[in-house]
């Protein structure tokens, strides 16, 4: 049985899609793995790319890719949304099919011992190929973003798991991961009012008394002209969509204010997708064939869930347990 990981890179330009697109190049038609989307955001300033198939085809093509990152983006000039602390910024590993998670840390290490080695970037590990316990949390390490990373890089406690504790002069460093599936869920709302986006991420977000494994907090859209709660669903067993998503909408009402769409960022696990349709199918009463296929679970995330820009390759269909 083929071993089968997601990776989802996620790197600092998300603007200049000519330079995206020759960034990617090197993931594109290669055996072993797929690209399956690579999703740039304006706004956040950040592409997120997703690989499926077998790790070990992935490694040399991923160096190549972020060599194309480290060449074309310098982090002295770019700002965005979105929280970084390098060019390529992480690159998680997470487990789909027929390999363990500690086979995913070990992957995660090679992969970050190369990086160092291959393109001079220091690499932070975390999750749960952290080497410290204080490094589990991706946030945590993050903290400061790439212009606090010059001087808290030479700290003793903040000193790199592999590279020297200086940050690459244009590329910053880098975050290599192993971890278990998340859902990256973001929610519109439609108000510029960056405060009422604050307070609704507070009422959801596991820190602050709301649902355990989320982490959520408020952006600006400029592009857009709207406000979003951007979230993280780390447990998405534990954490169903439509409860998250049944909650914004209630704290929403409160502000006076509507929510018109949704989306998922890179892959989703079917099984999650069933187990929030389950819900509108029982208030609204609806009768369906079973199984769904893959069209039909789509059409209906895309009604009752109001998923934006949402297709079918976006939902991995590979045994998660």
């Amino acid at each position: 049985m083929k071993r089968i990981v997601q990776c989802v890179p996620n790197f600092s330009e998300g603007k200049d899609l000519e330079l995206i697109d020759k960034i990617v190049e090197p993931l594109k038609n290669q055996e072993g793995f797929k690209l399956i989307s690579y999703e740039p955001d304006k706004d956040y300033n950040r592409t997120v790319v997703t690989l499926l198939g077998d790790p070990s085809s992935m490694i040399e093509p991923l160096i190549k890719f972020m060599a194309k990152v480290t060449k074309h983006v310098d982090m002295n000039k770019q700002k965005g949304e979105h929280p970084r602390m390098g060019a390529t910024d992480v690159v998680p590993f997470i487990p789909i099919q027929n390999i363990t998670m500690e086979e995913c840390a070990e992957i995660a290490n090679e992969m970050g011992k190369l990086i160092s080695d291959t393109l001079n970037i220091p690499v932070f590990m975390y999750a749960e190929a952290a080497k410290k316990a204080d490094r589990k949390s991706l946030p945590s390490i993050r903290k400061g973003e790439f212009e606090g990373m010059k001087d808290k890089i030479k700290e003793e406690n903040w000193h790199p798991d592999y590279g020297n504790p200086e940050i690459h002069p244009t590329a910053g460093v880098t975050g290599v991961g192993a971890r278990m599936p998340l859902i990256a869920y973001n929610i519109d709302l439609a108000t510029e009012d960056i405060e009422v986006a604050k307070r609704i991420a507070k009422a959801i977000r596991g820190s602050s008394g709301g649902f355990k494994h989320i982490q959520a907090g408020p952006v600006y859209l400029n592009e857009r002209k709207h406000v979003q709660v951007t979230m993280n669903i780390l447990n998405y067993k534990q954490n169903p969509i439509y409860r998250i998503f049944e909650t914004v909408i209630m704290e929403a009402k409160r502000e006076h204010v509507e929510v018109p769409n949704t989306e998922i960022v890179g892959l989703i696990p079917k099984d999650t997708i069933l187990r929030s349709l389950e819900y509108y199918f029982d208030v609204h009463n609806i009768k369906h064939a079973q199984p769904l296929t893959i069209e039909q679970i789509t059409a209906f995330a895309k009604e009752y869930l109001k998923f934006r820009d949402f297709d079918t390759l976006k939902i991995i269909e590979a045994n998660m347990e």
